[in-house]
């Protein structure tokens, strides 16, 4: 490690940080924004539930499906002509929070939707029973119960965006990812390689140790 590089290098570091951390507010706000609602759909239209609709159900699942099986970097490049209409541009951190926001969608609607299937459908049923509408039953039964699990589920569509970032940087993203990138690999720049390795590390373990305390301090059963 050359530290006096690293030093001099610690203005770019501190951009690329910023770069990645405005790529993953804003595609983890879109997330919760869509995935959230999108994830209570997914799960209440099934068989059984009281907004039974299986065709939505099923023609829903099959678009998240499809989202989630073409890897990132893929869609990244398949999204390239939506991002330039809806940003006027296909590099930076704002334009690849497009295509990291249509991934996390699909991925945290899932797990908010396993999330509310770990519910005992007792509860539910006994709420129905009781006369509870819809809401009355997504506000006082299903969210109480699920939060915590979903904490977790948007801790971990969080890192995962962080990994998603990272390969944004491939193609100009910007962020640590295209740090490492021109830096690390195209200059052979060892210093700087494990400088953003060990950036991405950190970042990871706080998220995660943020998430796993409010998941906690939400969990009912605790």
């Amino acid at each position: 490690m050359d530290f006096q590089h690293l030093i001099n290098l610690l203005p770019d570091m501190a951009e690329a940080f910023v770069e990645t951390m405005q790529m993953i507010g804003i595609s983890t706000v879109v997330a919760i924004i869509i995935g959230l609602p999108l994830g209570i759909i997914l799960f209440v239209t099934d068989r059984g539930l009281f907004w039974q609709n299986v065709i939505l159900q099923q023609t829903l699942g099959f678009i998240v499906n499809i989202v989630r099986s073409i890897p990132y970097i893929i869609l990244l490049v398949l999204l390239f002509p939506v991002t330039g209409l809806l940003v006027g541009t296909t590099t930076g951190p704002v334009a690849a929070s497009v295509s990291l926001s249509v991934a996390a969608i699909p991925f945290f609607a899932r797990i908010v939707e396993t999330a509310l299937r770990d519910i005992d459908k007792g509860m539910i049923e006994a709420a129905i029973s009781t006369g509870a509408t819809p809401w009355m039953i997504m506000k006082d039964v299903l969210f109480p119960e699920a939060r915590s699990s979903i904490i977790q589920g948007l801790t971990l569509t969080i890192i995962s965006l962080i990994a998603y970032s990272a390969m944004a940087g491939v193609v100009g993203g910007g962020g640590i990812g295209d740090l490492a990138i021109r830096y690390g690999h195209y200059r052979y720049d060892t210093t700087i390689m494990i400088a953003t390795v060990v950036l991405l590390i950190v970042l990871v373990q706080v998220i995660q140790q943020i998430g796993d305390l409010i998941a906690k301090r939400v969990d009912k059963r605790t």
